[in-house]
């Protein structure tokens, strides 16, 4: 097996691309837009995220390298691929699935019409429906419309990110003078009017806006017009010697909204001349991709998911309570204090955690609150309750952060919100992430203060907990108070933490201990006794991480990872990474969750297994540049719990998995036998840890056996 090299145009056999292989998870969600078991309205569902998933994309990882490319820096990929290189490579796989996502996006139109929901052209609105679509444009979408001459005199005007725009073509019959005229459509506008009528018809508004130019410029003769969107560079990258990181946000985010155009997509049908005025007016003439055929802005295609057809949808679930804390009436850290509890969302409400703090806001003995907040949605009770608190007269510590993707404008405004009512609010660090997810409640007990906490391994996100899986584990431990207080104090005052007790952190030695414990599965196999590792991740980038994988593969570690989303890792290659098999499960819910077991000896799964949570995956970003946590599960049944059921029901998934392949490609795994689908099994039944004593009486909730796919 050859080594890296520096030399431009080598790919490194080791490692898939990054990039690559998240465009392969993107086409893997849009095999679900195709899959015939979801309903239709689901599988559209499915087709708008493959498509808003894209744009982000665009938006910064091609930006990234595309930024690169400009300044010249020749950073190597993890296989040894240039920037261009890397570009090159996207523009090909990015193509085609595009070109498929408009072939799905035709299939779906289809199938949704013969079910009652039809997106139409204007011309086949209808006269019994004309005059009222006529009335709806005039008084509900030209009011908003502002047409702009193109000329010497009215400049090409600023296109914002994602924006869909309209060009016209005309000849102005009282002077015969050639015109161009250009409208942007205005985001507050829906993308589907709605024809008025018994039947779910459906128009989309730039065709709408074309059908009716004789409205918006009268004396004028068409000749030529078309929609066009863009995509920008919209990453933002935080300068080291910024002073205040809350002004520079402020500005980077107005700056964002100017960003680079990176892709450009013109409708068919416009003249080259259009289209050329179009990509030198906009700088995109270097736009990576540019696509003239087809829907334009895949993802607005959700608003007619929203459509109220239950029939076309997933059956509704209703997520269940903890059993141990309704048994205390409700009361959180009387049933903590019993023992480690550990929640399962989306199956598990995510109202448990909103109660763990809102009890908290609202009990006299709780003298202290600290939470990390990383994204926590628009209608936040999470923020409600730590301000409850703070005004209640408690201790209040909220670390926001302000380098959450796409939410900086949001935590910005949370933070200000937070602060009027006096919680004291930290940014952390200027270069770092604060990713990991806890919450410390300090509580005055028998004389002295008892500290309860919540670990997360996803977001203070009521929203994305309906539809992200994700663990909570809640815990009164001294041990863990501690050391989450170390954490917290690493945030606020970059005081280093000593002596941790239980849990592992990044920056400081996450990616050691890691390496350590896989250390220790090489060293059992060399033994000649079991050996084993099962990981669930979102993404597995890291090179040292990867290596040492292969290392333990090839000293005998059986190893099974179930990865989401990114994997640069190169599974079932003698003499290389023999004993690694890698799956991907796409279904209903979004598998978020980070867990990790070591067999320690026995055959798992097994009591004596060592089994963690954590925040981050295996990154180098998330060793490098967050802070994160990695938490160990002592407690017997949340250990059986989370590898019993958990890790054992996300490897025998035979029904949303896919195997990746030694060449780079997913396989959809096809059940052979049982059938078996890990999202269908956990609505359906309970949990371990949140049973309480029902749990003891009847004894009533299934251990799964390991079955090999």
């Amino acid at each position: 097996m050859h080594g890296r090299t520096n030399e431009p145009g080598f790919t490194d056999f080791r490692y898939f691309n990054r990039e690559i292989s998240w465009l392969k998870f993107n086409r893997r969600v849009l095999e679900e837009a195709a899959n015939r078991s979801h309903p239709l309205l689901e599988r559209l569902r499915f087709l708008s995220i493959s498509g808003s998933n894209l744009d982000e994309f665009f938006m910064v990882r091609v930006a990234g390298l595309r930024g690169q490319q400009i300044r010249g820096i020749e950073e190597l990929s993890l296989d040894g691929m240039t920037p261009g290189e890397q570009l090159t490579a996207i523009a090909v796989e990015a193509d085609s699935l595009m070109a498929d996502q408009q072939k799905l996006w035709q299939q779906l139109r289809k199938q949704l019409a013969k079910e009652g929901i039809s997106v139409i052209d204007p011309g086949e609105i209808g006269r019994k429906a004309e005059a009222a679509v006529e009335l709806h444009f005039r008084e509900q979408i030209l009011p908003v419309l502002t047409p702009q001459a193109l000329d010497p005199a009215h400049p090409f005007p600023f296109i914002p990110n994602q924006g869909l725009s309209l060009i016209f073509e005309m000849r102005r019959l009282h002077d015969k003078e050639l015109v161009r005229q250009l409208i942007m459509i205005p985001s507050a506008l829906p993308r589907f009017i709605r024809v008025p009528g018994a039947r779910r018809r459906f128009v989309p508004i730039e065709e709408l806006i074309k059908s009716y130019v004789g409205l918006l410029f009268p004396e004028h003769k068409l000749l030529a017009a078309g929609a066009f969107r863009i995509i920008r560079d919209s990453d933002i990258e935080v300068e080291e010697e910024a002073e205040d990181l809350v002004r520079y946000f402020r500005s980077a985010i107005k700056r964002r909204r100017r960003g680079r155009v990176i892709r450009l997509k013109m409708q068919r049908g416009l003249p080259s001349r259009i289209q050329k005025l179009i990509r030198r007016a906009l700088g995109g003439e270097e736009s990576i991709v540019t696509e003239t055929i087809g829907f334009l802005g895949i993802g607005d295609l959700a608003q007619l998911v929203e459509e109220d057809r239950k029939a076309l949808k997933f059956k509704p679930y209703s997520p269940r309570f903890p059993e141990r804390i309704l048994e205390q009436d409700g009361d959180c850290f009387a049933a903590i204090r019993q023992k480690d509890i550990v929640v399962h969302h989306p199956y598990e409400s995510f109202d448990v955690v909103l109660a763990f703090l809102q009890q908290a806001a609202a009990d006299p003995d709780v003298i202290a609150i600290k939470q990390t907040l990383y994204r926590a949605g628009k209608q936040s009770a999470v923020i409600r309750a730590l301000c409850d608190a703070a005004e209640a007269g408690k201790s209040v510590t909220a670390v926001v952060e302000l380098k959450a993707r796409f939410d900086e404008e949001q935590n910005l405004m949370w933070a200000s919100q937070l602060e009027n009512s006096g919680v004291q609010v930290i940014y952390g660090f200027v270069d770092m992430k604060t990713h990991a997810k806890i919450s410390m409640v300090v509580r005055r007990e028998n004389g002295g203060i008892k500290t309860y906490c919540h670990f997360g391994t996803g977001n203070y996100h009521p929203i994305t907990a309906r539809i992200y899986t994700d663990l909570s584990f809640f815990t009164a431990d001294p041990r863990l108070g501690r050391d989450a207080g170390q954490i917290f104090n690493f945030v606020t005052g970059y005081v280093e933490p000593h002596n941790l007790e239980m849990l592992s952190m990044s920056p400081l030695g996450m990616r050691e201990k890691i390496i350590e414990l896989i250390e220790a599965e090489i060293g059992l196999a060399k033994e000649g006794k079991p050996a084993s590792l099962w990981a669930k991740l979102n993404s597995l980038v890291d090179q040292q991480i990867i290596d040492k994988l292969y290392e333990a593969s090839e000293q005998g570690v059986e190893i099974d990872l179930v990865v989401r989303g990114i994997c640069c890792l190169r599974p079932g290659v003698q003499g290389m990474s023999s004993r690694i098999r890698v799956k991907s499960i796409v279904g209903r819910f979004l598998e978020h969750s980070r867990i990790w077991a070591f067999g320690n000896g026995q055959e798992m799964p097994h009591p004596g297994a060592r089994v963690f949570i954590s925040s981050g995956d295996w990154m180098s970003r998330n060793f490098d540049r967050r802070v994160e946590y990695m938490l160990p599960i002592e407690n017997p049944t949340v250990h059986d719990q989370v590898l019993d059921q958990v890790m054992v029901a996300n490897l025998i998934d035979n029904e949303q998995s896919w195997k990746l392949l030694p060449t780079g490609e997913y396989e959809r795994i096809k059940p052979k036998g049982r059938r078996f689908n890990l999202h269908q099994y956990f609505m359906t039944n309970p949990s371990l840890s949140g049973r309480g004593g029902m749990l003891a009486e009847r004894n009533d909730v299934p251990k799964l056996d390991l079955v090999r796919q």
